[in-house]
């Protein structure tokens, strides 16, 4: 039997500028993350839109645990365990609903009030002598404590340890600001679906290439060819076509990529096209504009418009693009296996264009089927058995490096700076071993 990984053989995978390869590949590993990492870390839930009314419930498993998004009568959020506090079965098996005013148990009819605290169960006298009401089976489903509201963006921490969520995401939050400021009326509405895709690959394969500027001239090289293709000829100042204008300057050179700039913060968030990105040419909507402009002032509108970053990772499971106004949720499921969802939002106030827009580039770029996107699918996946292969078992992360990068905390950088990832692998470390004691596995 392998002997369990302590603390110190954790912290040996992740050097200055490189990782060892298992942790892409151990199940062990894995099963730790869950444990430690997914647990002291805050990771994104759902947004307040998906349940506009009391009762209205969505779920979701983070660190492999079931859990329930609810409404409550009061207008808060709540995060409940889902399960019953009887025989376990989850109190809600589909994605979304609405239970109105109490959950109820398909198994044995046991119910909970929204805030899952008892309400009642059958055979009532048959538990007045036992034991039941003076443990965890008698105090309901079980609210998590450490959830966090934020511009709609409903975020919760497993385990009580580790930093407050302000603490923990700091100056990223400005990302998500710039994304609900789109908005004339400050307020985001999930629309248009979800676009689901499970990916034979760990979740930091994907979650690093989210920083990645150098692999789309090779890895897109086929798509940005197509594009130009189809647009060769047409008038320097001609209007392009939305799927134009979103694929072509995924064929930008190294030089425009690197700067884009890219900015780290604390606990592996990061922020990717500080300058500029693959976004910041789209067409002004002038009435747009104008509206905004009501809203928020003229310096306000100037500075919501003339930030459109290109990704902004609130480290360890949203990546956020505020133009288009679209996100990215990474959901790991096992060692070789990620579920990535790509939401849409609608802000209010807005014209139809911004939510096509939205509509367009996760089709486009997102989808499973779209020309972006199986380049990237087929890569991880191969990836993820390559790293199999003998003799060298380390991932290099090398690109950029410099001895004092650590001590400097937030910084700027170029945009094909390989300190991006580092980060998030520091945070990885860090994290992983917050609540695990010296020698102890």
């Amino acid at each position: 039997m392998a002997m369990a990984l302590t603390r110190k053989d954790i912290l040996a995978l992740v050097q200055e500028d490189r990782v060892h390869r298992d942790l892409y590949l151990s199940e062990e590993l894995f099963a730790l993350e869950q444990r430690h990492f997914f647990a002291n870390t805050w990771n994104f839930v759902g947004h307040a839109s998906q349940v506009p009314e009391a009762g209205d419930f969505i779920t979701v498993e983070i660190a492999g645990q079931p859990l329930l998004m609810v409404r409550q009568a009061d207008g808060s959020i709540r995060v409940l365990n889902n399960r019953c506090a009887h025989k376990g079965m989850p109190l809600a098996t589909d994605a979304s609903g609405s239970v109105k005013r109490f959950f109820r148990c398909p198994y044995h009819a046991w119910t909970y009030h929204l805030d899952g605290t008892p309400l009642s169960l059958p055979l009532k006298e048959g538990y007045a002598n036992g034991r039941m009401h003076a443990c965890e089976s008698g105090s309901g489903m079980g609210a998590l404590r450490h959830v966090a509201v934020y511009r709609d963006f409903v975020f919760a921490k497993l385990n009580d340890g580790g930093p407050d969520f302000h603490a923990y995401f700091g100056d990223v939050l400005a990302a998500i600001d710039n994304l609900a400021d789109r908005s004339p009326t400050g307020k985001l509405k999930v629309e248009g679906g979800i676009l689901r895709n499970i990916v034979h690959c760990n979740w930091k394969m994907y979650l690093e290439n989210i920083n990645d500027t150098v692999h789309p001239q090779s890895a897109h090289e086929s798509a940005t060819a197509a594009a130009h293709r189809l647009w060769q000829g047409q008038p320097a100042d001609a209007p392009k076509p939305m799927a134009m204008e979103q694929i072509l300057p995924f064929g930008a050179g190294y030089d425009f990529f690197d700067k884009m700039g890219g900015r780290v913060y604390p606990n592996g968030h990061s922020m990717l096209g500080t300058q500029f990105s693959i976004h910041s040419g789209y067409a002004h909507v002038p009435e747009y504009e104008q509206a905004l402009q009501a809203a928020h002032g003229a310096e306000r509108t100037a500075e919501i418009l003339q930030r459109s970053p290109q990704n902004s990772v609130c480290f360890p499971s949203l990546a956020v693009k505020s133009s288009p106004q679209a996100i990215r949720v990474i959901r790991p499921l096992a060692a070789d296996r990620t579920l990535v969802e790509a939401w849409s939002l609608r802000a209010e106030g807005a014209p139809d264009l911004l939510f096509e827009r939205s509509l367009m580039y996760n089709r486009l770029v997102f989808s499973p089927m779209s020309i972006v996107a199986h380049d990237d699918v087929h890569l991880f996946e191969s990836i993820q058995h390559g790293l199999k292969a003998g003799r060298n078992e380390w991932v290099s992360l090398h690109r950029d490096y410099e001895a004092t990068e650590r001590e400097r905390g937030t910084q700027d950088v170029n945009g094909t700076n390989e300190l991006l990832m580092r980060n998030q692998f520091r945070a990885w470390a860090q994290f992983m071993v917050a609540d695990m004691e010296e020698g102890a596995p």
